[in-house]
This record gives C-alpha cells, sequence and structure tokens, in this order.
C-alpha cells in the first residue's frame, strides 16, 4: 500500500485536505469540498448486476476491476463504494472490499471498523431511542401511544434474537413496559439520512424530521419534538465525511455508508458520489444486490433526491450463475451446459430491459471464469447484441486493471458514442400505490400488487400525513425479480404482496415490506465468524 497522501497526491488533493486515520486512510474535508465544487463533473457510471446466486456475480469486484482498467487506458477514474457491514462479514456473505487483484485495501480494516461511521450511526440511532424511552419514563408529555411506537434500536450484528423483545422489565425505576425491535445498523433511518444528506445542516433538518412514534390522537412525534436533533448531529459530526483508501493499484476508492439494498436505498452516500465526480473524469459507482434492488433505488431515489444523471450502466453477470438461474445446482455449474445457459439467461434479459425502461446505455459484463468455454460466452454475446446492449469480457479478478481493459474499452465508447436519456420510472407527482405499481409491474415484471390490510391502512394514513409524493423505497428478497427467493430466471404470472409501509420521513421515502423480507438478519450454523482470527497480529479469514 502506498501512504493515503501519496494516492490523494495523484488527484491533486494536498495533505491539508485529509483528516488521516493512520497511514492507509482518511477522510475528505469541508474544505476541499469547498474547493473543488464549481468544478464541472465527470462521467457518472453505474455497476449493477444480475439476480445474486451463490455462484457469485462478482459486482464490487467489477467496480473496482474497471476503475483500475480505465486507469490503465488513461482515463482518471474514481470508484465510490459502501461501507460492509460487520453483520454479512461475520455471517455467511462476507466483507465487501471486491476480490483478487480487484480489491480495495486495507481490507481489514474496512470490512472491520474502518473509521468508526458504523459505529456512530449505531450510537445516534440508540441515543434517539434512549431519549424517547427516557421521555416516556418521566411523565410522556407528549403523550406518545406506546402501541404506536415505531423508531426500533440497531446494531450492526446479525442477531435474530433481538427481532422483537420486551423492554423496561424489573421495578418501577427500570423504565416502562414495552415490546420493542432491533433492526441491523444497515437497515437504519439514520444510515440512510447520512447517505442522502448535502451536508451537516442538511443532516440536522433530516434528523429533526424523523417520526418516532404516534401520539393518542394519530399525530406524528419527531426527533425534534424530544430534542434530539442536536445531540444525534454531534455524534455524527465526523461520520458524515466521506473516507478513502485505495486499490491495489493505487488509484483512490470514495467508500462511504452502506444501507443494504433489500431492506433499504442501497447506495452510498450522496457526498461521496459528488467528490467522485468533481475528483475524476469518471466516477464509477455500485449499488446493492441486482439491479432490480440497488439501480431501481439508485435511479428512482438517489438520482431524484441529488440529481444526478447517471451516463452509462455496467450490467455484471457470469455464466455460472446464469445457468444457476437456468436450473442448474451449485455442484454441477462447471461443465457447458447450452441448454441451461439458454434457460436462464432471461434473468439477464429482464434486467437489461429494465436498464433500458430508465433511458441508459448498458454494458454487460461478464465476469469471466475459467470455466467458461467460448460456446457460452459466444451465446451470450450474440444475445447482448441482439438486445442492443454492449458486451465485454472482465477478468479483474485474476488480473487485475489489465484483465478489465476490454471492459474499459467498451465503457469508454459506449460514453462516447451514446446520450444517456435518463428518465426515472417512479414519478413523484404519482400516489404511493402508482409508484409501488410503477414499480413492481416494470421493473419486477409482477401482474399485480396485492396490498393486505395492514400495508393499505399504513399507506392510507401516510397520505393523509402529507407523504404522498415521496418515493418508496422497496424491501423485497434480492434473489428473485418476485418476492419469493424460489422464483429463478425471470418469473410471470405473480403478483407482489405489500404486508406493511412506514415513512423514513427524514430520508424523505417510504419503505414498503414484501414477502418475508427482515430488517434483522440471522447467522447461519456455521457463520463466518467461526473462520476468523487473529494469528501473529494479523486478522486472518476475513473475505
Amino acid at each position: 500500500m502506498q501512504r493515503i497522501t501519496d494516492v490523494a497526491s495523484h488527484y491533486a488533493i494536498d495533505p491539508d485536505d485529509l483528516e488521516l486515520y493512520g497511514k492507509y486512510k482518511a477522510k475528505l474535508s469541508d474544505d476541499l469540498w469547498e474547493r473543488i465544487k464549481d468544478r464541472p463533473n465527470g462521467k457518472l457510471v453505474l455497476v449493477t448486476a444480475i439476480n445474486p446466486t451463490p455462484a457469485g456475480e462478482g459486482k464490487t469486484t467489477t467496480s473496482i476491476g474497471l476503475t483500475d482498467a480505465l486507469n490503465v487506458i488513461g482515463k482518471k477514474a474514481v470508484v465510490a463504494l459502501r461501507e460492509p457491514s460487520l453483520g454479512p462479514c461475520f455471517g455467511i456473505k462476507g466483507g465487501a472490499a471486491g476480490g483478487g487483484y480487484a480489491q480495495v485495501v486495507p481490507m481489514e480494516d474496512l470490512n472491520l471498523h474502518f473509521t468508526g461511521d458504523f459505529h456512530a450511526i449505531t450510537s445516534a440511532n440508540n441515543l434517539l431511542a434512549a431519549l424517547l424511552d427516557n421521555h416516556i419514563k418521566q411523565g410522556n408529555e407528549l403523550r406518545i401511544d406506546l402501541k404506536n411506537i415505531n423508531w426500533k434500536r440497531c446494531e450492526d450484528m446479525n442477531d435474530r434474537q433481538l427481532r422483537n423483545i420486551v423492554i423496561g422489565m424489573g421495578g418501577k425505576g427500570d423504565g416502562v413496559v414495552r415490546e420493542d425491535h432491533f433492526v441491523i445498523t444497515v437497515a437504519s433511518e439514520i444510515m440512510a439520512i447520512l447517505c442522502l444528506a448535502d451536508d451537516m445542516e442538511d443532516l440536522k433538518r433530516r434528523l429533526a424530521r424523523i417520526i418516532v412514534a404516534y401520539d393518542v390522537e394519530g399525530k406524528p412525534v419527531t426527533a425534534e419534538d424530544l430534542h434530539a436533533t442536536g445531540a444525534m448531529a454531534a455524534l455524527l459530526k465526523d461520520a458524515i465525511k466521506p473516507n478513502i483508501i485505495q486499490t491495489l493499484e493505487h488509484n483512490m476508492a470514495i467508500v462511504h455508508g452502506g444501507p443494504f439494498a433489500n431492506i433499504a436505498h442501497g447506495c452510498n452516500s450522496v457526498q461521496a458520489t459528488r467528490f467522485a465526480l468533481k475528483l475524476g473524469d469518471i466516477a464509477v459507482t455500485e449499488a446493492g444486490f441486482g439491479a432490480d434492488l440497488g439501480a431501481e433505488k439508485f435511479f428512482d431515489i438517489k438520482c431524484q433526491m441529488a440529481g444526478f444523471t447517471p451516463d452509462a450502466v455496467v450490467l455484471v453477470a457470469t455464466v455460472r450463475a446464469l445457468k444457476y438461474n437456468g436450473g442448474v445446482a451449485k455442484t454441477e455449474l462447471v461443465p457447458e451446459n447450452l441448454d441451461a445457459l439458454k434457460k436462464g439467461i432471461v434473468n439477464l434479459e429482464k434486467h437489461i430491459e429494465n436498464l433500458q425502461a430508465y433511458g441508459v446505455p448498458v454494458v454487460v459484463a461478464i465476469n469471466q471464469f475459467a470455466t467458461d468455454t467460448e460456446a457460452e460466452l459466444r451465446f451470450i454475446e450474440e444475445f447482448c447484441r441482439e438486445k442492443g446492449a454492449e458486451f465485454a469480457l472482465s477478468k479483474v479478478h485474476g488480473e487485475g486493471g489489465k484483465g478489465g481493459v476490454a471492459l474499459a474499452n467498451a465503457v469508454v465508447r459506449t460514453l462516447e458514442t451514446k446520450t444517456s436519456h435518463f428518465h426515472p420510472v417512479q414519478r413523484l407527482e404519482d400516489d404511493l400505490y402508482t409508484k409501488i405499481r410503477s414499480v413492481a409491474t416494470t421493473i419486477y415484471g409482477a401482474e399485480d400488487v396485492i396490498f393486505e390490510p395492514k400495508a393499505k391502512k399504513a399507506l392510507d394514513k401516510l397520505i393523509e400525513l402529507g407523504f404522498e409524493h415521496v418515493p418508496v423505497c422497496m424491501a423485497k428478497t434480492q434473489y428473485s425479480l418476485s418476492d419469493d427467493p424460489k422464483k429463478l430466471g425471470r418469473p410471470s404470472g405473480f403478483n407482489i404482496t405489500v404486508r406493511d409501509a412506514y415513512v423514513s420521513a427524514g430520508a424523505g421515502f417510504v419503505v414498503c415490506l414484501t414477502g418475508d423480507i427482515m430488517t434483522m438478519p440471522g447467522l447461519p450454523k456455521k457463520p463466518a465468524a467461526f473462520d476468523i482470527d487473529v494469528v501473529n497480529g494479523k486478522i486472518t479469514g476475513l473475505f
């Protein structure tokens, strides 16, 4: 690794513009933003993927490798990524630092405590919870309805035991007994607020708007009503500043924020993306999970709120994952199987169509494995051309930047020859029900949406409260275009069931829960934590 000051100097960033966290990590200062904010923006390229499978697609790896490859061919590119959550690191999915020769480093720091952003978000979330319960204990002047509290505590860990709990047990001095819940930190509204805030003043405005509960008359009770805004902002004073580290080829990576895309909006911070657009000719960014989740929320929520216009999108897939979508077991993905590939490629087809529905040029990147055959790769290439999408192979995992030159050239060619006509699928002027149906029918391919009575009651209440014209953030399984994780490929003839809804008033969107999606994951029978250790002063077992 190079010292982070040396990495930053390649982008004309002075050491005084950095707030250092040791030799290899730093935060970008507010003073730097004031100096560069009037520069013209570079091109904005989103990296997304097909629906994830156990075979792995390599979206973050591709984002990092593409950035290195763009620099190899003479473009000044910056990648903007999300920070990993400890839950998946110790669970089953692992971290989010890329892989092979397309990684950001120091990966151990990134995957664990990093610069403490997630701890600050967790503390701010739980401070608000403590102030809420203290207010109730001290006489409940705001007449909060104990059966209508929607603010949940959080921690950045997979802990199913905390999904539904009872608090305030013990004596009279131990608080008021009530039901409570935990969410994972990356599902906290404060995570979304941090990632969507323009600056500290905007952050404070958003924090103040958080609805923590409703009073006995059904009126919202906010964080501002609890006098929590200033103290929460103080905890987030440093966390709001974007972090920088480096790729293995010493290119700059801005890593900031980390909402999940299946239960939150799945994008790194607005500030990180803005810095990348000012510091590079090309800003490469990624959004979580498949294009039906991360890309949809990037386009419909983040771009609409921040005023971004994406210039191109890279859609990552693998031969193995497409064969899995075609019905092949994970253990049988190596042998050539054109029949399964033809069945499974419909998943790629639907994602191409979805991205084209936003008016953004598409480049399909096949993350190549040594077991892929010429016939399989040729079939995918011809399919992509028929669908009007560029196509390129990527070998960044094994070869780093030089293995992504073909992809980088395809992206540059697209940027130079095709014009983005970006337009969102969710129109803010539409009502909540229309926006939900737009996403479900246009992006997922559903026939219709079923609203359970609880969800309909919640949505009607939110419309009554004035939240009709905000975006919707759909919480849905990442494994399928439908809300059933077992329906692979391109399912048809299905409905999406919305079982509940609530407003993240500070973030500025309404969250709709579909299927069996949970906001606090659990650990598997053999968690990744079993293999993590410290040996001779070095952390081992992280991936």
